[in-house]
């Protein structure tokens, strides 16, 4: 009978461990992900009927531009939005260097950018939307805005780790 207890318990210790091991996701902390994309480019829009060019420039131009602080992990860079020949509009980080981790996020928001633990969770209150998964933590790397996003509406950007909702760094968005 002792036996059979000791017996499950270390099967339900095994379990807790696996689980937490599954969740916590530890060997992300060291393993580094570098991406390395160029500014993408996109052909300008066609003139209209009745235009004589078009209506927006050819060459990417920066429209709002920032630089990471750091929050629960140290993280640098400097993040920019493009506006495209075509019209659309791509956030870039450039030199991104942060911590890996478990489900970490691009995130817009209207949230100010605070130093030091004061910023750590103010990106999940007010408007924010989630862009896409961080592609890597280190690098430069481009995520396409959508069309129908009025990205002016949002003040900041942050790196956010969604399974503990908190932030790994943000930079503000200072519009150019």
């Amino acid at each position: 009978m002792n036996r059979q207890r000791w017996a499950a318990a270390g099967a339900v210790a095994v379990a807790f461990v696996v689980a937490g091991l599954v969740w916590f996701r530890p060997w992300a902390l060291w393993v580094d992900k570098t991406v390395d994309e160029a500014l993408p480019s996109a052909a300008p829009r066609t003139a209209s009927a009745g235009e004589s060019s078009p209506r927006v420039p050819t060459a990417p131009v920066t429209v709002a531009h920032g630089t990471f602080i750091s929050h629960e992990h140290a993280t640098s860079g400097a993040v920019k939005i493009v506006r495209l020949a075509d019209g659309s509009h791509t956030l870039r980080f450039e030199g991104l260097e942060t911590s890996n981790g478990p489900d970490l996020r691009v995130r817009l928001s209207d949230a100010p950018v605070k130093e030091g633990r004061a910023g750590w969770f103010v990106f999940d209150e007010g408007q924010y939307v989630n862009l896409a998964k961080l592609k890597g933590n280190k690098g430069d790397q481009n995520y396409q805005l959508p069309a129908d996003l009025d990205w002016s509406a949002y003040t900041s950007v942050s790196i956010w780790c969604d399974r503990f909702d908190v932030s790994f760094g943000a930079a503000r968005l200072v519009r150019t």
